[in-house]
């Protein structure tokens, strides 16, 4: 099977020169406008898949996944007519190993769906380490808000400061293209009060030294008028 271009215009050989090189504005560019990226593992099962959709959704993961001191290696990469295939192995400095097996549906030369199913390294490493929010370099700023991350021992950690007047649904829904947001959550409130309602109408909030899970299909906002300091933490990339 080839490995560069097919009859659709993807040129596989330099997406994966772009994944293993984090050139996040090459692999961007290889997305539709519309396309989504599901992905399935052990926290996001096949029944609630983490969904990001459209380009701009797409682009703000890419800057966090490739935010990171991470090595990414393709360890084999196949295309088909409209398909493309690759499995790969992603290494973080703490030395988590991440496994993945991605397939790749084509349209005109861009990339309209991503499926991958993830695994990871059950054990945290042996060794020590500690880091910092404030001086990690994975830092993405947004519309009322900013999200700091960091791994450690085999987790992905997140830390989100929302600001009053702060909504998904207004400041992040036109973006991911739903009306809810479709991941899943699992923070511990800091400061202030950030409030969900589920897609069945259930509404709580979360606030200093709460611990709360939020599944996929909710609304969120920052309650009052002091910003919401949320830590979120996850096994995934």
């Amino acid at each position: 099977m080839a490995t560069t271009s097919s009859g659709t215009g993807f040129d596989l050989a330099t997406f994966r020169r772009a994944l293993e090189e984090g050139d996040t504005d090459t692999l961007i560019s290889q997305f539709a406008d519309d396309a989504d990226i599901e992905t399935v593992d052990r926290r996001t099962p096949p029944s609630m898949p983490t969904v990001i959709h459209g380009r701009d959704s797409i682009e703000y993961y890419m800057r966090q996944v490739y935010s990171m001191d991470t090595d990414h290696e393709i360890l084999q990469c196949v295309m088909e007519g409209d398909h493309a295939a690759y499995t790969e192995r992603c290494t973080y400095p703490d030395g988590l190993t991440v496994m993945s097996m991605t397939m790749l549906d084509l349209t005109d030369g861009r990339i309209t769906h991503q499926s991958t199913v993830q695994a990871w390294d059950e054990e945290a490493p042996d060794t020590p380490r500690v880091v910092d929010f404030a001086t990690t370099d994975a830092r993405v700023e947004f519309d009322h808000g900013h999200t700091e991350a960091v791994r450690l021992a085999g987790q992905f950690l997140n830390r989100m400061t929302l600001e009053p007047g702060w909504r998904w649904s207004e400041h992040r829904g036109a973006e991911a293209g739903t009306d809810l947001c479709m991941r899943t959550h699992t923070c511990l409130g800091m400061e202030g009060t950030l409030a969900f309602r589920t897609a069945d109408g259930e509404e709580q909030r979360v606030g200093p030294g709460q611990v709360a899970f939020i599944p996929p299909g909710h609304d969120a906002w920052v309650e009052g008028d002091e910003p919401a300091v949320i830590v979120e933490w996850s096994m995934d990339r």
